[in-house]
């Protein structure tokens, strides 16, 4: 297995459709997926395409961990899950805004509203069928992931950009907020 290099914004691998894997079991991908996975693993994501490592194909790996779940029966922690030429569909019109960053935008993030649920099928690594219901986190990153796949990166999706800056200042602003309201509930 080996790190791989991580595309920034900017790179136009980034920028296209990715291309249908045309066998899911075939020994390149399995050796890119575990390349993913530890290059994921090692970066602290919680999801890498593909494109994101400067290969164009359908594919990418995600997990759900424990403190990003919200704990519903849709949004659960869950290990490394690869998916291959998904499909991802919108369940309903709720929507929900949250933050998100990116392995290709590093030191960044900003709130983006997207689908509250979605159902997502398409292969796993062993080219079994995979179709899921899920909300929360796990909904959301599929979301991000699959985006990857169709060239668009989050800050394409941004509606209002006061809600996207540097991950150092928006912890700071957070923590000035936060100290704000404990001092005018002691008070």
């Amino acid at each position: 297995m080996a790190i791989l290099k991580i595309a920034r914004m900017g790179h136009p691998v980034l920028l296209r459709r990715a291309d249908p894997v045309p066998d899911p079991t075939a020994p390149d991908i399995s050796r890119l997926i575990a390349d993913m996975v530890e290059t994921m693993e090692d970066a602290g994501g919680a999801g890498l395409a593909a494109p994101q490592v400067h290969v164009p194909l359908r594919l990418f790996v995600f997990r759900v961990p424990a403190h990003r779940a919200s704990g519903e029966a849709d949004d659960v922690p869950m290990g490394v899950t690869t998916l291959i030429n998904p499909v991802v569909e919108p369940l309903g019109d709720e929507t929900a805004m949250s933050w998100e960053g990116c392995l290709s935008i590093p030191g960044m993030r900003a709130a983006i509203r997207r689908p509250a649920r979605v159902r997502y099928t398409g292969l796993d690594q062993d080219g079994q069928p995979v179709a899921r219901e899920v909300g929360g986190f796990h909904a959301r990153v599929v979301q991000h992931e699959y985006d990857h796949l169709d060239g668009i990166l989050y800050p394409m999706r941004m509606t209002d950009f006061s809600l996207f800056g540097f991950n150092e200042e928006l912890d700071r602003v957070a923590q000035a907020h936060a100290l704000a309201r404990a001092a005018e509930k002691a008070a």
